[in-house]
């Protein structure tokens, strides 16, 4: 299992909110009395979360226990986090808003569990997600490739790679669900600065898994052939270092006609 650091998570916190937000802004919920957060992080976006539906429950899981331990600073009376693979939730009553930021990807098949999620919702409920479009830049790229080099690839052959589709493929799933659904993409224009700026962003998310899978004297190896690649394919500008990051939003609002997970059951989804 992949040991998430939240004070690296946390690095690039600005550049990493603003999808979350983004998100949210499509979310039209009218005084909800429980939101669920999959993949709540470090928890302070959760719990952000309070502010917007002052009558609402706030439910914020995650599998990383390191990331839990940090959430636990943003938990208050009505905001509460628990260690959870959200592949095993099982809601005991409906669900008003489920939201889940830059998640999704690291579940294998997520898009087999929208049925589950979409049945989790009260009728005229809400579910947000939003996942990386960035698969095929450089820096995804880049790390598969050296990855594959035989000098390491026997180390990684279990690393779990994230993934995620496009956004027509989620609207044609949740419309056949039952619900509206408002999908779109963005490419954020991040600029970053410091000493080897993607490298220290993607080294705290998407090649994470690969960088601790790792023995300690061939990580640093493999880090430091990363990094010169890395720097290469994203040079200095002028202003700072540019990395485009594409992301896919999905906003859909349950048809009051879907059928609603009854509380305490279980679905076979």
């Amino acid at each position: 299992m992949t040991v998430w650091d939240p004070s690296r998570y946390s690095e690039f916190a600005e550049q990493r909110s603003r999808p979350f937000v983004d998100l949210l802004s499509r979310v039209r919920a009218v005084d909800p009395k429980l939101v669920v957060d999959l993949g709540c992080g470090s928890g302070q976006l959760t719990s952000s979360l309070a502010e917007r539906w002052p009558s609402a429950q706030i439910v914020g899981l995650d599998s990383s226990p390191e990331m839990i331990m940090q959430a636990t600073e943003f938990a208050g009376p009505r905001v509460r986090f628990q260690l959870q693979d959200l592949r095993d939730w099982r809601p005991e009553t409906s669900v008003d808003v489920i939201i889940s930021n830059a998640t999704l990807q690291w579940v294998p098949g997520h898009r087999d569990l929208l049925p589950f999620l979409v049945s989790a919702l009260r009728p005229e409920g809400w579910l947000a997600f939003q996942v990386p479009g960035n698969f095929d830049e450089p820096s995804h790229q880049l790390l598969r490739r050296l990855a594959a080099d035989p000098r390491y690839a026997p180390m990684l052959a279990d690393v779990v790679w994230p993934a995620a589709d496009d956004g027509a493929s989620y609207l044609d799933d949740l419309v056949d669900l039952g619900c509206s659904v408002d999908a779109w993409e963005t490419t954020y224009l991040h600029v970053l600065t410091g000493p080897n700026p993607v490298f220290r962003w993607i080294s705290g998310t998407g090649a994470r898994p690969v960088l601790q899978a790792l023995p300690d004297d061939r990580r640093a190896q493999f880090a430091s052939e990363y990094q010169e690649l890395l720097n290469e394919a994203y040079p200095i500008r002028g202003y700072g270092t540019l990395l485009p990051f594409r992301r896919i939003f999905v906003v859909a609002q349950r048809d009051t006609t879907t059928s609603t997970l009854r509380p305490g059951l279980h679905s076979d989804h």
